[in-house]
């Protein structure tokens, strides 16, 4: 009976559904054009990290303890990031080259760990470690110790006004525009920007640097840099959108400038895929799913600054901006799958880049509520439950908002001969069938035509113009 049972051959729905996970989990590179960097080299992977481990451990001097356990712990990451290229999967990405996104699962899973064990600590061990990392943290204060917010809101000068326009500004509004990139939404964009004003206030009794004046929270947060960079991200979405992808082989470009634009060519995308987080004929359930990743997202800004006031380090320092710079690429991948799994019936199950950047966001704010006992003592319950029920109410008013402006003034739809020349995928990269055999039905049609275009296309050293 066992024998029968693992014998069991596969349904076609049970091959279509595993097909469909490893697109999002594992996307394979359609077009090698260099084949040694894609190609396994498994023997001379091995030969080098023997060899190099070999010259650490006996050719440096190892008199100094603490220089002892922070090369051994670089190397531990080192190979760490190894063993991610040989076994850790693609990813919804392939671009400039897997191998670097199966190295960002890599570091997500060792700073997932690294949480895991942080919480079984006690706070002197805590400092202990942060001293080591750094031992200036010693001396370290917290932005609000040495500075007042919101103060004389009533006196509005062009010095007062311009001395907010600094490297964080600068920041504030970068991240929204790579923020714009990653969701590709003007409503769910200016969801999160307004939602996440009202998460100051509803926690400015927490964190006293949420305090702002009216005028610094409306014009400079939310219009400049936010819409200023929701604007640029999505200008940046549009202009990729309209783009006809048609990626030429380096050996075929003969000329040196043209093999230099493809390679500089290969850190943009190799595909643009149109994203509509919501329709009139959405479930119950996608609206939740939404409103899960409303909340996940307030909750990993608010770790940031959870994080940097309870163990008392600056924004300018290196373990906040590292870890931002870190959360934003692992956010990309993470954003993907969540928008395959919440938007496509076939994938059943988020990708493992997500189910990370989930465990992450939650052992990030374990970790605060641990070690801030003390702050987080005097949490107002009533101001988290309404700042809970604002979410719920604006994201339903977004998405509400969302499918009235698509039935009344949305972008008429591809039709099928317009995208002939592009590769028509859903969100998982899965051709349908009914579009497959359309697509095949058709293709003696406009063979000739695509012959045509084929080397104009080329002209362009492998990525199409405007259509």
């Amino acid at each position: 009976m066992a024998a029968a049972l693992g014998s069991r051959t596969l349904s076609k729905d049970d091959v279509n559904y595993r097909m469909h996970f490893r697109m999002i989990n594992e996307q394979q590179v359609e077009d090698i054009t260099i084949e040694f960097f894609y190609k396994p080299h498994t023997i001379t992977l091995l030969s080098c990290t023997v060899l190099s481990l070999m010259y650490f451990a006996f050719a440096r001097n190892d008199g100094d303890p603490d220089n002892n356990l922070r090369v051994g712990l670089i190397l531990v990451v080192f190979f760490f990031l190894i063993i991610s290229v040989l076994a850790f999967p693609n990813g919804p990405f392939t671009r400039p080259h897997p191998a670097i996104w199966r190295m960002v699962f890599g570091l997500s899973v060792l700073y997932f760990l690294f949480l895991v064990f942080l919480i079984f600590l006690n706070w002197d061990q805590v400092k202990t470690l942060m001293y080591w990392l750094d031992p200036d943290l010693r001396y370290a204060m917290r932005e609000a110790d040495v500075m007042d917010y919101a103060v004389n809101c009533h006196v509005i000068t062009w010095e007062r006004i311009l001395s907010h326009f600094d490297i964080f500004a600068f920041g504030h509004f970068w991240g929204w525009a790579m923020k714009a990139l990653l969701i590709r939404s003007y409503g769910l964009c200016w969801t999160i920007s307004i939602t996440w004003e009202l998460t100051e206030l509803f926690f400015m009794h927490l964190l006293p640097n949420f305090a702002e004046c009216w005028w610094d929270q409306v014009i400079l947060d939310i219009l400049l840099c936010n819409g200023g960079g929701i604007w640029l991200g999505m200008t940046v979405c549009r202009f990729l959108e309209i783009r006809t992808y048609h990626w030429a082989s380096i050996k075929d470009i003969h000329t040196t400038t043209g093999k230099l634009k493809r390679a500089v060519l290969q850190f943009t995308p190799a595909s643009w895929t149109y994203v509509r987080w919501f329709d009139p004929k959405s479930s119950f359930q996608r609206v939740a799913g939404i409103y899960l990743f409303m909340i996940i997202w307030q909750l990993t800004e608010l770790n940031t600054f959870f994080l940097k006031h309870i163990f008392v380090f600056q924004a300018s320092h290196a373990l906040s901006w590292c870890r931002i710079l870190f959360i934003g690429v692992i956010t990309a991948p993470t954003v993907r799958q969540y928008y395959a799994y919440l938007t496509d019936t076939q994938c059943k199950r988020v990708g493992t880049q997500c189910w990370v950047f989930g465990a992450i966001a939650f052992l990030e704010a374990l970790a605060c509520i641990k070690f801030g006992q003390d702050l987080f003592s005097k949490t107002q319950i009533l101001y988290v439950i309404l700042w809970l029920l604002c979410v719920a109410f604006i994201t339903f008013l977004c998405l509400y908002g969302m499918v009235w402006y698509a039935q009344n003034y949305g972008p008429r739809l591809k039709s099928l001969s317009e995208c002939e020349d592009s590769n028509y995928i859903d969100s998982c990269g899965y051709v349908p069938e009914v579009i497959k055999g359309e697509k095949e039905s058709g293709s003696n049609t406009h063979s000739s035509r695509r012959r045509k275009g084929s080397a104009k296309n080329k002209t362009i050293n492998g990525l199409g113009g405007k259509k």
